[in-house]
């Protein structure tokens, strides 16, 4: 990946996400409202994702679940319901009503717009993981994923999400970076709205 790949995309990104955050505002109000007033706890959940060259940051969602869900993951474990190192559940008892909400129209992941802002994500590029799931990759080839900016949405994202084998979904991330253009972005944003509105493999 060279360095016309990051001026462009960074331009791109800072412009972005500065806009959405401003047109997004009213809806970080009522998402920051519903989550404080229907939950104890933070209102924003944040946790260590892997990077840029397997760079650590601290990525910011609103929060979905009830308090101590990480430490739940344990007893869950044996009901993932998707392929790969990933854990993922239709039904998680973890979760709040509101999360639910949230989640299914994506609004928990606009606080990522600040990460994007920051430099540690880019609007579009491969789902920015936890080091869990990680530290579980069996394959070498996962990895060169992280040769670039992790994406609030990508391939993945417009492509079935969670209904998808995660081999696959590892595929279309270096097929992403394989084929990266400012014009292939923005076909991935647009095509971002609809899938969102539609809940697909959310």
């Amino acid at each position: 990946v060279d360095a016309r790949f990051f001026m462009e995309k960074r331009w791109m990104d800072i412009l972005g996400s500065m806009a959405l955050l401003v047109f997004l505002s009213p809806v970080f109000l009522v998402a920051t409202v519903l989550v404080k007033i229907t939950s104890p706890g933070p209102i924003f959940f944040v946790q260590e994702r892997i990077g840029l060259n397997r760079r650590k940051f601290r990525l910011y969602k609103f929060r979905t679940m009830h308090q101590g869900a990480e430490e739940r993951l344990f007893e869950l474990e044996h009901l993932n319901e998707v392929s790969g190192p990933v854990f993922k559940m239709a039904n998680d008892p973890r979760l709040t009503t509101v999360g639910k909400f949230l989640r299914k129209l994506s609004i928990d992941e606009l606080p990522q717009l600040f990460n994007v802002l920051k430099g540690d994500m880019s609007l579009v590029g491969p789902r920015p993981l936890p080091i869990r799931d990680y530290n579980g990759f069996e394959a070498d080839w996962y990895r060169r994923r992280l040769c670039v900016l992790p994406g609030m949405t990508g391939l993945w994202q417009v492509n079935g999400r969670n209904a998808i084998p995660f081999d696959e979904w590892m595929g279309l991330d270096l097929k992403y970076i394989d084929q990266w253009s400012l014009r292939l972005d923005f076909q991935i944003l647009l095509r971002t709205i609809p899938a969102v509105l539609k809940g697909s493999g959310a």
